[in-house]
């Protein structure tokens, strides 16, 4: 009776190749979520991603290879793939790991959106720089990646014309910068109450 089920049509054309599929969106989104753990530099969790992610994908490739006449099980593993990148990518944008360095350009005075900045809990390092048509203010500012949306909102509020771009900061020193959890954002250890 098992056999004969793993023999029907049910079986081989539509429950397998679903579960090639469905392996195949879960092995590719770790292995999306490994690649951005490495570039991390986290040497716990990548590695434990990478085993699991290795696992299925021979569970998954140990079927394609028992089944190599069913041309469903072809196109579930490719659409699993694609899926699973999707999947991956969406999954790494919630999570929001890691810190950016926003620099804002800005020709037009950055008092207000300096203020606001700091306000919001944003360190703010400006230098006054030459540019093509004159002098202008560069903005650094080191956030938590999950912030980027907030400290956009502010750059276009106070000045929709600055340009910016950011950038993957993989380290921070932490000897000298300190992380606070409830404000979000980053300074000096020496600004720590009771110092």
């Amino acid at each position: 009776m098992q056999a004969a089920f793993f023999d029907s049509f049910w079986f081989t054309y539509l429950l397998l190749p679903f579960l090639i599929f469905c392996s195949r969106i879960l092995d590719v989104s770790l292995d999306t979520l490994r690649i951005v753990f490495v570039s991390k530099g986290n040497k716990v969790v990548a590695p434990i991603l990478g085993f699991f992610e290795v696992l299925i994908w021979l569970i998954a490739i140990t079927r394609i290879m028992q089944n190599l006449d069913n041309v469903t099980c072809y196109i579930a593993y490719a659409a699993g793939f694609a899926t699973g990148n999707y999947v991956g990518l969406r999954i790494e944008q919630k999570l929001a790991l890691g810190i950016h360095m926003f620099r804002i350009i800005t020709q037009k005075d950055a008092s207000s959106l300096i203020k606001s900045l700091k306000e919001h809990g944003f360190g703010a390092t400006v230098i006054e720089a030459e540019g093509k048509e004159g002098g202008v203010h560069i903005i650094y500012s080191i956030v938590k990646r999950s912030d980027n949306k907030t400290i956009i909102e502010i750059i276009n509020k106070f000045n929709p014309q600055a340009f910016y771009s950011v950038e993957d900061v993989i380290k921070v020193n932490e000897n000298l910068v300190g992380y606070n959890r409830s404000a979000g954002f980053i300074f000096p250890r020496w600004m720590k109450k009771g110092r």
